[in-house]
């Protein structure tokens, strides 16, 4: 509001200089001479005052500009001091005792499911595992077998004419 009302008192002040201006050429012409050093005396102190409006604006938009700034760096602080209330929660629900557990508990798993693995790996005979070399090469054939290549020549390209 402060920002705004100044602007308007250098509107009113703009005016007025303008105003004096055109008034001390109008009494130079009439020959009136100190009158008019009266009046360009008084707006040059005008214009000093129009230059304290602008440094007083430039200052209220930068406090204004500090303002808005520490705005958002609240709501960043208030951010990170949520986030780490819901972290501190987090890790009072899961302790580190606790997770030692469920990791012991899954590497006991694994174990027993590779002890389940090297059963059924060493129960296949020797039968089963010729039958399943057998097949890999059967499938391995299927897949090499190529397409037959034809037995008749290609016809000869005429020129001017298009292919078919």
């Amino acid at each position: 509001q402060q920002r705004d009302k100044l602007k308007q008192y250098q509107k009113r002040i703009n005016v007025n200089l303008e105003r004096e201006r055109t008034l001390a050429r109008h009494l130079l012409k009439e020959g009136k001479k100190e009158k008019a050093m009266l009046l360009l005396k008084k707006k040059r102190y005008q214009e000093q005052l129009l230059d304290k409006t602008e440094n007083q604006i430039s200052n209220l938009e930068r406090m204004v500009q500090d303002i808005e700034f520490t705005q958002i760096e609240m709501k960043v602080i208030e951010g990170l001091k949520v986030g780490n209330e819901c972290l501190n929660k987090m890790h009072q629900v899961m302790s580190i005792e606790e997770v030692e557990r469920i990791i012991g508990e899954t590497q006991d798993a694994v174990e027993y499911q590779r002890q389940i693995d090297e059963l059924l790996a060493g129960s296949l005979t020797e039968e089963d595992e010729d039958a399943i070399l057998e097949e890999l090469n059967a499938i391995t054939q299927e897949q090499m077998e190529l397409p037959e290549v034809p037995s008749e020549p290609l016809p000869e390209k005429i020129p001017g004419r298009l292919p078919l």
